[in-house]
Order: C-alpha cells, then structure tokens, then sequence
C-alpha cells in the first residue's frame, strides 16, 4: 500500500513530492509488522525497455512495431508528467493498462510473419526509480565493455565500484556509473541530493575535470597498436552541421515515426536523413561529407542551460528546453583492429552505441564518453565535466567495432554489432570491421550551464549519450577506407 505525494523532477515543471507509507503485508523488506515507514524521496519513471528485447522482426511488422515503440515512449512521456497531479500508484495503473494494450498490438503484428514474442506481454509495468539511485543496476556485466578494458585502458579494479555506492576521496572521480562523487555536493532539507533543476541536470551531475584520474590509456581511448594491430586511419571530413539539420525522428529505432526520438538529433553527412529515409532515399541524397561519402551521423544535441524554450516535438514539449549548442569540431575517425585486419563494412549497415534509457535501463548498453580538450586521458562515463576555461568539452563515442557478417540491422538493432576484447578478439562468430570513433567538441559557458537532450524521464543524466551510424560510403570508398587500416597509413 502506498499513500502521498512523490517527489519527482518533472522537465519544465515544478518538483512534486511523494511520501510513501509502506505497511504490513506490502511486500517491502524494512517495514515491519504493524507499523508504518515513511520515506521522502525523488523519483523518476522506469519502465521495462521492450526495443531492447526484440529479436526478430519481420518486414511486415516494421511500421506496426515502430509505432508501437514510439507510443510506449510517448505514454511514459504522458505519465510521468501526469505525476505532478497525480499519485503514484493511479499513474502507474494506468501507464500499465495503456502499455499492455500496445505491446499486445505488437506481438500480434510479429506473429503473422514470425514467432511471437509472447515474453513482451510481462514488460507493462512499470516501477519508480528514486533519481539519486545510480544507473548501474543492471548487473556486474552491464559495464563489461569498461571493465575488460579494450578502449578505455582502465583495469577492473578501477570499474568495480560502478554498481557499489560512492567514491571515498573527494577528488578521485573515476567516472563510475552508480557512484556519487563527493565533490562537494549539497544536500536538500531532507537529506538528499540537491535536485537541480526541474527535469535535470543534478549538481551531482557535474565534476571538475582537474579532480579525475586518468584512465585512458591514450586520446581517444587506446587505438589499436603493435604487431598485429592495424594500425592505419580513415578520417571523413562531414562539417559540423553548418546547414542546421536537425529533427526529433530515429530513423533506426522509430523508421515512418515522427518524433520518434522524443529529443532533438544533430546531424552531419546524409541531407535526407529522417524518420522516412529509407535505404533508396539515402543513396540517392547529397552529402556534407567529402569524396561521395553518403554516410549518416547523429547524435542527440546539446544545449546551453539558459531557459530558451523552443515549442516543438524534441525540443520545450518534450522537456529539452535551451539553446542549442553548435559543435566547435566534429571529427569521425575509422580505424583498425588491435588483432588484425578489419574486413568492409556491407553498404546500409546501421549501427547505434550508447543507451537514451541508461538511467533507468542499467548501463549494459551504456556507451558515454565525456571529457575536456587537453584531458582526454580522463573519460567519464556518467558525470558532465567541468572544463578549464579555455578547454572545450568534448563527447566521444567509440562504436562496435565487430560484425556478425550478416546482417545490416537486427530487431533490437544491437545484436547484429559487438565489441571485441581488449586484445581486439570478435565473439565467436563476428568478425572485426572498421571502428567508427565520433567526436565532437562544443565552446561552453562556464560553470553547470549544459546538458544532453534527452527522454524526460531520463533527466538529461550524461551516462544517456549516446550515437548513430548508417553506413552509405560507396563501396569503392570503403574499400579505400580498408586498405588504409590495414596498411597503416593514415588517410582522408
């Protein structure tokens, strides 16, 4: 039984509160019997993430289960604002009835041409994730792509403390996800977290860069190197969106969906790129990439923190509100294997790294990487730097670098792509390609003054970065990209 009001950081409103009662026979482990506990708390939506756990979706079903996916974002987007009015238990029962009733539309519209995923029928309710827990609740491998260590350099000694509560020395920030850094951080009346701004971010979101330990091995991260590393580079000059091409679509995830994305996307390289871009529109579109190259960059923009609310889908109506953030550089790098050669990636090949949903989904998928200029030796995954003045803040996003050497996409759009280990190994099966490497760089003011875009539930946290990549270089081009890897030389 719950009664009261939640605290919950709602994107361009106020902060409501919530005390929670629990009672005898509730199924919670601290009340005891016949007596009630009360807890003031801020909270935030989570919800079973179903994009993830699809596995095949047949070409008849594409539309059906994007739109599915797109309305299941769309109602915790509508109930998490509800909140403000509302009580928590109403609002949930309601999102639950609202979300089985989707995800049965779209285990119907696979079924026809595949075998139905009657698993997804258990994902409709939801639960409320206090916004000072962590993200890293999913598990010791939801960081496995940090701990064994391949592009950042850092041991499993320096990760472990991701999932198990804060960092004892003031100053030594590791960039653990789940871990509050004690850089000064005030507490509210109720001995929490200071909350911030309504929506995001915390102040605990923030660390200054000066405090961080090193823990890449070398800007970007470690590249490939040694004996058998090819150790070569394809650099693709695609401007920094000089033409202000922007839109709240992901043509991966939501393809025919408006709003797909529910935050405003950056874009450089392909012009047609949005929610209805099928593989025929982008081959046929110009490019702000040079040599031909019609391949596809995004990634969810940021904004400075100064109040501008721009009334439209991605922007001030789904809680992103401030002034959008040009990038000072946008570089996109490809390059080799630290096992051997990297084989061409197939034409149309899409792949996205990082999670929109980290905070509430776990950091398996996770995939941010943020810094400042002249001190890419120190990565973090889950905090916002604050830079010098004078360094910018830089975001890098180091993609799967293995494929399954099948398939251009997959249901769930990740299991088609992987990592190898730190030793440049594919999983069985996988072989290495070309590792995409974006990043971008951004003059910002001094002090707590920015953040991500993000879904409103996931209150603009920076472990949520995240980018996307659609493959369109002409073949002959990729294979110039290749060769270069592969022998060593560095080209453009």
């Amino acid at each position: 039984m719950l009664i009261g009001a939640t605290a919950l950081l709602l994107g361009g409103g106020g902060l409501a509160v919530y005390a929670t009662t629990a009672l005898a026979g509730n199924n919670t482990p601290d009340a005891a019997a016949g007596h009630a506990q009360h807890t003031a708390s801020a909270f935030t939506l989570s919800c079973p993430d179903v994009g993830e756990r699809l596995r095949q979706v047949p070409r008849s079903a594409k539309l059906p289960v994007s739109k599915g996916l797109s309305s299941l974002d769309k109602q915790v987007h509508d109930a998490y604002h509800k909140m403000m009015g509302g009580t928590g238990d109403s609002v949930l029962t309601g999102l639950k009835t609202q979300r089985a009733k989707t995800i049965k539309m779209m285990v119907t519209a696979i079924s026809k041409d595949a075998k139905r995923p009657g698993y997804l029928l258990k994902m409709s309710g939801c639960t409320m994730k206090p916004v000072t827990e962590g993200a890293g609740a999913g598990g010791n491998d939801s960081t496995k792509s940090v701990q064994d260590g391949w592009y950042q350099g850092q041991t499993q000694n320096q990760t472990q403390g991701q999932t198990q509560g804060q960092s004892q020395d003031p100053g030594q920030v590791q960039g653990q996800v789940g871990g509050q850094a004690q850089n000064g951080g005030q507490q509210d009346q109720n001995g929490g977290q200071q909350q911030g701004r309504p929506g995001g971010p915390s102040p605990d979101d923030f660390v200054d860069i000066n405090n961080v330990q090193p823990n890449a091995d070398a800007p970007p991260f470690a590249a490939p190197q040694g004996g058998n590393a090819s150790t070569g580079t394809f650099v693709t000059e695609c401007g920094r969106n000089e033409d202000g091409h922007f839109n709240s679509d992901n043509v991966i995830v939501t393809p025919g969906v408006s709003n797909g994305a529910h935050h405003t996307h950056d874009y450089v390289g392909n012009k047609a790129t949005d929610a209805f871009a099928d593989d025929n529109k982008l081959a046929a579109s110009d490019t702000t990439c040079d040599n031909g190259d019609q391949s596809t960059h995004y990634w969810p923009v940021l904004r400075k923190l100064d109040g501008n609310a721009e009334q439209k889908p991605g922007a001030a109506q789904d809680a992103n509100v401030g002034t959008t953030l040009t990038p000072a550089t946008v570089t996109l790098t490809f390059r080799g294997s630290q096992s051997g050669e990297v084989r061409a990636m197939p034409r149309f090949l899409k792949i996205i790294t990082g999670d929109a949903k980290a905070f509430t989904n776990g950091t398996k998928n996770a995939n941010a990487s943020w810094s400042c200029t002249g001190f890419e030796d120190r990565q973090l995954k889950d905090k916002y730097p604050l830079c010098p003045q004078g360094s910018q803040v830089v975001r890098t996003f180091a993609f799967q670098n293995c494929w399954n050497g099948r398939d251009i996409d997959s249901g769930n759009h990740r299991d088609h792509m992987a990592f190898s280990d730190q030793n440049g190994n594919c999983p069985q099966g996988f072989q290495a390609v070309p590792q995409l490497v974006q990043r971008i760089t951004y003059d910002v003011p001094q002090g707590q003054s920015f953040a991500v875009d993000s879904f409103p539930e996931q209150l603009h946290k920076p472990v949520t970065d995240h980018g996307d990549f659609i493959n369109v270089m002409p073949d002959n081009l990729m294979s110039k990209a290749v060769d270069c890897i592969n022998s060593g030389r560095n080209c453009t």
